[in-house]
């Protein structure tokens, strides 16, 4: 995840037909029971999905939609009312400026509820994929903005204000459109890099988690299935929620899931609401088979006393854990803490623990993102010599583990 797409963009927004009466009608008029035959592309046709389970139920139990008209009148926002029909629904202008709940301080104090009861549907206006060159070569539009999840360090709602539900964009069918026609642009991959040797890789989660998003509507799955269709190029996103839903579906090689992991006492203060790092471990194999490729991320390294000593526990665990199939395709991405003033305030209204291990002047400096936020990262010296002994700790407990790139 990472800040909103921006630059040129080619905006494409088909002309109303036939078929788009439904936008027609007031938000109320939509509450009428299932989407419209036709309307819904069919999930997998395999038993109860695990979004229906307790356990998704308590990561999201939505009980207020806030939606452009167009968004909810749209046939994936259909789907996504239907599945909520108990919510209440309230029109909005902008998925993007909603002063009751991004403008409102209060809402801090109320921000883990939020993320669970609250949803936001809107129309992705711009779509625009710009050159990455790190995790990925590109990073794709993407299907959603905001988290159910809560990581303390998660620098999403630092554009957002006192709230950061999920907003889900329902014009998929555009955003696969635009992937379609720019993976087409692009052939086929002359020259390897750290992204990949053969692909073009697209990051389709940089603001989102597209696991978590799978438990609300098909945008993961209709993402995964055109990649599978696509043979120059793969989907990629990280992940820190373990979603069985996703193993369901056919991703032929063409979609890769980076787990995201850390010490798990780390995660227990940092990592709210998502999975434990030890069943994202082990799921490793079980999305391999499924045909994801499957690396990871070790992220974010926070410096802190002792943190090397429960990273080399972390790695043996790996070790111990990941069969060999997992290893030999496996590869790492390194990432050091960054943090930000605003969050930081933001954080003590709700979890001023997790800000005795982020937030550390003394060993951190200013730093201007390329979105212009001003961050705080840890000193030159310093993050320098932490990426050293993270690969020196991969070396020893986890030599099979290729770090693609550090940062």
């Amino acid at each position: 995840m990472g800040q909103s797409p921006s630059g040129g963009a080619r905006r494409s927004h088909p002309e109303p037909s036939a078929d788009d009466a439904g936008a027609l009608f007031g938000l109320e008029d939509l509450r009428t029971g299932p989407a419209p035959a036709g309307t819904a592309r069919p999930g997998p046709p395999i038993g109860p999905s695990f979004r229906d389970s307790p356990t998704a139920r308590r990561l999201l139990s939505v009980r207020e939609i806030h939606a452009e008209p167009a968004a909810a009148a749209s046939p994936r926002g259909r789907q996504i009312l239907a599945r909520f029909p108990a919510a209440r629904i309230i029109e909005v202008d902008s998925h993007w400026r909603i002063p009751a709940l991004h403008g409102n301080e209060g809402n801090a104090e109320r921000w883990v509820r939020i993320k669970s009861e609250v949803l936001v549907l809107g129309e992705k206006k711009t779509l625009a994929t710009r050159p990455n060159g790190r995790s990925a070569d590109w990073i794709a539009p993407g299907p959603a903005n905001g988290c159910a999840m809560a990581c303390a360090y998660c620098y999403v709602p630092r554009r957002k204000g006192y709230a950061n539900p999920i907003t889900v964009f329902t014009n998929i069918e555009q955003i696969i459109a635009h992937l379609g026609r720019h993976v087409a642009r692009q052939g086929p991959k002359r020259e390897p890099n750290q992204c990949d040797p053969g692909a073009w890789v697209y990051d389709i989660g940089e603001n989102n988690d597209c696991s978590v998003d799978a438990l609300i509507s098909e945008n993961t799955a209709d993402l995964v299935r055109a990649f599978a269709r696509w043979p120059t190029a793969k989907a990629s996103f990280a992940t820190k929620f373990v979603n069985p839903d996703l193993l369901l579906l056919d991703p032929r090689g063409r979609t890769r899931v980076r787990f995201s992991v850390m010490p798990p006492d780390d995660s227990r203060l940092l990592d709210i609401r998502t999975s434990p790092v030890e069943q994202r471990i082990a799921a490793a194999a079980d999305f391999l088979e499924a045909g994801y490729e499957v690396h990871f991320n070790l992220s974010p390294v926070v410096i802190r006393p002792g943190w090397q000593e429960d990273w080399a526990q972390l790695l043996q665990l790996m070790d111990d854990v990941l069969p060999r199939a997992v290893k030999d395709q496996a590869a790492a991405e390194v990432i050091m803490l960054t943090h930000n003033r605003a969050l930081h305030d933001l954080n003590l209204t709700w979890h001023p623990r997790a800000e005795d291990m982020l937030w550390r002047p003394g060993l951190q400096q200013a730093k201007v993102s390329e979105n212009g936020s001003r961050n705080v990262r840890y000193r030159n010296h310093a993050k320098a010599e932490a990426v050293a002994a993270v690969r020196r700790l991969v070396t020893t407990y986890a030599p099979w583990l290729r770090i693609r790139y550090a940062f």
